[in-house]
């Protein structure tokens, strides 16, 4: 008998806004890794003011079979909403979906190597003006 493979799910985790042409790059990021990664299942979520929020989205990926969830926070630190808001919501959808395992990243700005992306970007720009 064949064991299934567990679904994975990763899910970029970010504020939200007003304004839907805040998360243009949000979007091609998410095709960006959703490229790279053909066999797992890539989304956005948002804490506040877009949708889909992270409950109804982890709602959705139980039902199309996903059973690992791992949440990137999108965010240059670890602020209020990834340090006490997410780990909240997190401990909610644990209860709620206790046969998914749920990973929670770092806040993608903590990573070295993303702050040293963002700083060459920073340094090339110099050079463009």
């Amino acid at each position: 008998m064949a064991t299934r493979l567990p679904r994975r799910a990763l899910v970029l985790f970010a504020h939200g806004a007003r304004d839907p042409q805040w998360a243009t790059p949000f979007h091609r990021l998410r095709q960006i890794i959703q490229t790279q990664l053909p066999d797992t299942v890539v989304e956005l979520a948002f804490l506040e003011l877009m949708t889909p929020k992270l409950p109804e989205l982890t709602a959705q990926l139980q039902q199309c079979g996903c059973d690992e969830i791992t949440v990137v926070p999108v965010f240059l630190g670890q602020g209020g909403h990834v340090s006490r808001d997410l780990p909240l919501i997190v401990a909610q959808l644990q209860q709620d979906y206790p046969a998914m395992a749920f990973r929670v990243a770092a806040a993608a700005g903590e990573d070295a190597d993303v702050l040293a992306a963002i700083a060459q970007y920073c340094i090339g720009s110099l050079v463009k003006n």
